[in-house]
């Protein structure tokens, strides 16, 4: 099965996280992402690009700050130029327009998705917090090395640190995607989607929602 089969995606804001009844007198914890309105800004097929593909932009930017390739862009697809873009693919691309407006009823409550965003950025960690390093005990000789990351490598042979050795570091600011999350609600009035669970980010966040590859 193609994992590009029929997907709908929206680009959105994450609000906050909220709770809610479900109909078995439960909390149930939901983020809140503000869609308001995507807006198509170009369409890719197999015949011009060599795949199918769907671009949205997301939010205003003042005409002035964006370049003249960009303004050609968005020019071009007769649409006002959007802070954000994402591309998503999709196999019927061909169903979209440029220009084409697309709000939160494209997501109906129940529906499962997949919501890639940025991490929050923990700065410089240690590899207690950053790998969950076990960390020294604090007392029978052990002297300012609670926590320290220890032995890295050997002396003699291999006379170097392996690739891919846990260290410290900075931590967070990375691309993660939730998978198989829920529509909890849609409000279409005001372009807010409550989707159950946490998701990647901190408040203020860009993510996008998208059909779910896995679960659906």
């Amino acid at each position: 099965m193609s994992q590009n089969k029929n997907r709908t995606a929206l680009l959105g804001r994450k609000l906050g996280m909220s709770q809610v009844w479900d109909e078995n007198g439960l909390f149930v914890p939901v983020t809140l992402v503000e869609v308001a309105t995507n807006v198509v800004t170009a369409v890719k097929t197999e015949e011009t690009d060599g795949y199918c593909a769907v671009q949205l932009g997301y939010g205003q930017i003042d005409p002035t700050k964006v370049t003249k390739p960009l303004a050609g862009h968005f020019a071009k697809a007769g649409v006002t130029p959007r802070r954000h873009l994402a591309e998503v693919r999709t196999e019927n691309a061909a169903d979209y327009k440029p220009g084409q407006e697309l709000t939160a009823e494209v997501f109906a409550e129940g529906a499962e998705v997949d919501v890639t965003g940025t991490t929050k950025g923990k700065g410089f960690a240690g590899t207690i917090k950053r790998w969950g390093f076990k960390s020294y005990r604090r007392t029978h000789g052990s002297h300012k090395n609670e926590r320290r990351p220890g032995s890295v490598g050997a002396c003699a042979t291999p006379s170097r640190i392996l690739k891919g050795k846990r260290m410290a570091g900075r931590m967070g600011h990375v691309t993660s995607t939730a998978l198989n999350l829920t529509i909890v609600s849609s409000d279409v009035e005001n372009g807010i989607l409550a989707i159950k669970g946490a998701i990647p980010g901190p408040k203020g966040a860009i993510v996008l929602v998208r059909s779910a590859v896995k679960g659906a």
